[in-house]
């Protein structure tokens, strides 16, 4: 089932299921794995609001082990699986950046949410890496087979995101996604939108989320206040 953003006239862009239209690139996610409603929004605000400022952007969906990522055009260029951190959580640990792998704790296994603008740049250990968030340090890279009890390249092929919790707090996709979308796409960087595993969307998106609210009332009218 392949996908496809289709824009709105006005309001808050929506991205559609349209299997009669391929995907501008690779799509690996799961066959009968569905992309939430919350992701499809966000991607349609993104392009809508110019948020990335013409930079390309990839939306991760934490719940569901994705990675969506488009083009500066605002077209699809490829869906995926993901590995994330194996805890549960949406912030970084003050100081965690700055930890040996083997030294952070498993509760600070995270993968942090909220918008971050990143690109390439070095590394202490692996080189040139694809930053998302250099100050916590999380990046996007390939799986790699470096700890064989992880299971990495398994967890990430299975039909589920049960098992795709297993990172330090980085993101994983497969080599090939990597080799095909990732790395041309934010060769000069881009705008990474992680979803959060509990903390609440306006939290984290607050401008998203007011203009969804809006476009879900539909009358223009800005949405009362959760805390009256």
């Amino acid at each position: 089932m392949a996908l496809s953003l289709a824009f709105a006239g006005s309001g808050v862009a929506s991205a559609a299921i349209a299997s009669e239209q391929p995907v501008a690139g690779v799509d690996q996610l799961p066959p009968g794995q569905d992309v939430s409603s919350t992701v499809t929004d966000l991607a349609g605000w993104v392009v809508a609001s110019k948020d990335s400022q013409g930079y390309p952007f990839a939306v991760i969906d934490k719940a569901a082990a994705q990675v969506l990522v488009f083009g500066s055009d605002g077209r699809l260029r490829g869906a995926a699986p993901a590995l994330i951190g194996s805890a549960v959580g949406d912030h970084s640990a003050p100081g965690v950046a700055g930890l040996a792998l083997g030294e952070i704790p498993g509760r600070e296994r995270t993968t942090p949410a909220g918008r971050f603008v990143g690109g390439f740049g070095p590394s202490i250990d692996a080189g040139r890496v694809l930053w998302v968030d250099y100050e916590s340090a999380v990046s996007i890279h390939p799986t790699a087979t470096g700890v064989p009890a992880e299971r990495r390249a398994e967890r990430l092929a299975s039909p589920t995101p049960d098992d795709n919790r297993v990172t330090h707090g980085c993101i994983n996709v497969s080599p090939e996604f990597y080799e095909q979308i990732v790395r041309p796409t934010f060769a000069e960087g881009g705008v990474f939108y992680i979803l959060p595993d509990e903390a609440p969307i306006a939290e984290i998106f607050p401008e998203f989320s007011q203009s969804r609210a809006t476009t879900q009332r539909g009358d223009g009218r800005r949405a009362p206040s959760a805390g009256r």
